[in-house]
């Protein structure tokens, strides 16, 4: 059966990718805040580096999609000239603001920048623990705002779910560690000194059991969403039905979502977690296993934005 799509791949691009980004800056202002900042140099530093200088990228990225996605791009500018309370009103005075600041963070990562303003490099790490408290609730808010902008659509019961902003800030988060990891890994210059090789792998340890716990965070999330909407009455029942076994995207949810995106990384980052963990020996994952599982778990976050945009438009508009 063929449907019309009002909303196709740069909504979801854009859905995907803000998630991302905001994730991955959240995450690196955590780290930083908790710890990883004094001056360049240490692993737990070079983790809030890594979020911060990429963050900022998916998320412009994916608003310029949904910009031209308008058809005519100066349309975006009336949503700056009424301040009110709508979800998109408040969303696009979010991502601007985010932008603005997620940008700035990433430039106190780069002492280059900073190098011919040595009256602000005295003052460096105080300005970046400061856009770093900034950062993170906006980098939350953004997130959040990606499911509130759906869940306000009540004619769109799939959508129409007060869990729906909890599940996109869950994969926001997921994602933006999964981001970190990746970079870490394809970035991180390899050293002969057993003791940096050792304090790197401790901060692996940090990341990949923060990933664990996302993702069954996410999972739970998930079974609430669905739990949910399926002992809910009328169209919200019915819209559900198209994830559930025998629907038309069950397939792609169970497969891609689920087992690709969340059960099978988390298992593979607990065979690693767990010694340490419990028992308290060294972490050492393969370098190919954590691309292998930072690749399925941004998969799986694009997949959830793709399951809930189609599924939400083959299954409505529903009469309100």
């Amino acid at each position: 059966m063929e449907h019309e799509l009002t909303w196709g791949l740069p909504v979801i691009l854009y859905l995907f990718l803000a998630g991302v980004g905001s994730g991955a800056v959240t995450v690196s202002a955590s780290v930083l805040l908790r710890g990883g900042g004094g001056g360049f140099g240490g692993d737990h530093f070079s983790m809030a580096r890594y979020g911060a200088i990429i963050g900022p990228f998916p998320v412009m990225i994916g608003t310029s999609l949904i910009v031209l996605e308008l058809g005519r791009p100066d349309r975006a500018f009336n949503l700056f000239k009424v301040v009110n309370l709508s979800p998109m009103n408040i969303g696009s005075w979010l991502l601007l603001l985010f932008m603005a600041t997620s940008v700035l963070y990433a430039l106190t990562f780069l002492p280059s920048f900073f190098a011919s303003l040595k009256h602000l490099s005295r003052r460096l790490d105080l300005v970046r623990r400061i856009l770093a408290f900034v950062n993170v609730p906006l980098g939350i808010g953004v997130a959040v705002y990606t499911g509130v902008m759906l869940g306000a659509m009540p004619s769109r019961p799939l959508w129409n779910s007060p869990i729906l902003a909890l599940l996109f800030l869950v994969s926001a988060l997921s994602t933006g560690v999964a981001m970190i990891i990746l970079a870490r890994v394809l970035f991180h210059r390899k050293s002969a000194n057993a003791e940096a090789r050792h304090k790197f792998h401790e901060s692996a340890y940090l990341l990949t059991a923060s990933d664990a716990l996302l993702i069954g965070t996410e999972l739970m999330v998930i079974f609430l969403f669905v739990l949910f909407a399926h002992l809910t009455i009328g169209n919200v029942k019915y819209a559900v039905s198209v994830i559930l076994p025998g629907g038309e995207l069950a397939p792609l949810f169970w497969l891609w979502v689920v087992l690709i995106g969340l059960l099978l990384p988390v298992l593979a980052e607990l065979v690693f977690v767990i010694p340490k963990l419990l028992f308290h020996r060294g972490y050492s994952a393969p370098g190919t296993i954590e691309v292998a599982i930072a690749i399925a778990v941004l998969t799986g976050g694009f997949m959830l934005r793709y399951v809930i945009v189609v599924g939400g438009q083959i299954t409505g508009p529903m009469g309100l």
